[in-house]
C-alpha cells in the first residue's frame, strides 16, 4: 500500500507542463487506460458530463493549432503532439438539481471536466507521456471544426506525446502557510 501512495505523490510531483514531444506515437492501449483513468474521476451526482474528441489526424491537429494565439506557446504542441483531446462537458447538467443551477458558480461542467483531466494527465505521465493543459484559444473556432453540438462546451485542448526531453523546469509552488486558513479565512 505504502509503495501505491509513494507511486501517486511520485506522479503528483513529477507531472509537468510538456510542449515538445517525440516523433513516437500513443498507442490505443495507452490512450485507452488513460482514459479509463479518466472516467473514474468523481463529479456532480456522478453525472461524468465529460465527453473527449481524439484528434490524431494532422490537418485536424494544424486547424485546431490555428485555433491558439500566435503568442500561445503551447501552440506548436497542439499541432505536433500525435494525439490531442478536445476536452467537453455537456451543459445544462453539472451543478443542477431538478433543470435549475443549485449553486451561485453556476454551471459545474468546468469542475467535472477538470477532475477528468487531472486523472488523464497523471495517468499519462505514469504511462511514460507528457501533456500540457490549453485554456487559451478559440473554443467556439475549435468547436466548429470538429463538430461538438452546441448543448456541449469544449474547455480545452490535451496534447499527448512522449517527451522529446525530459522537463527541466520545475515552477515554484507557495508554501502551505501562504493559502491555508484555519477556520476563518
Amino acid at each position: 500500500m505504502e509503495e501505491k501512495m509513494m507511486e501517486l505523490f511520485c506522479a503528483i510531483a513529477g507531472r509537468r507542463s510538456i510542449r515538445k514531444y517525440s516523433g513516437d506515437d500513443v498507442c490505443e492501449e495507452d490512450l485507452r487506460r488513460m482514459l479509463d483513468a479518466g472516467r473514474m474521476a468523481p463529479s456532480w451526482v456522478n453525472f461524468q458530463v465529460w465527453e473527449v474528441v481524439v484528434v490524431r489526424d494532422p490537418k485536424t491537429k494544424s486547424a485546431l493549432a490555428a485555433t491558439l494565439p500566435d503568442t500561445n506557446p503551447a501552440r506548436g504542441a497542439v499541432e505536433s503532439a500525435p494525439v490531442v483531446l478536445v476536452a467537453c462537458g455537456r451543459k445544462g447538467e453539472s451543478g443542477c438539481k431538478k433543470g435549475e443551477l443549485a449553486t451561485v458558480l453556476g454551471d459545474w461542467l468546468m469542475f467535472d471536466v477538470a477532475l477528468f483531466l487531472n486523472n488523464v494527465t497523471l495517468a499519462a505521465y505514469a504511462l511514460g507521456y507528457g501533456t500540457v493543459h490549453v485554456g487559451y484559444f478559440d473554443q467556439k473556432r475549435a468547436a466548429k471544426l470538429i463538430g461538438v453540438p452546441d448543448q456541449v462546451q469544449v474547455v480545452e485542448l490535451l496534447p499527448i506525446g512522449r517527451p522529446l526531453e525530459p522537463a527541466k523546469y520545475v515552477s515554484p509552488r507557495r508554501a502551505i502557510e501562504d493559502f491555508v486558513h484555519r477556520e476563518k479565512y
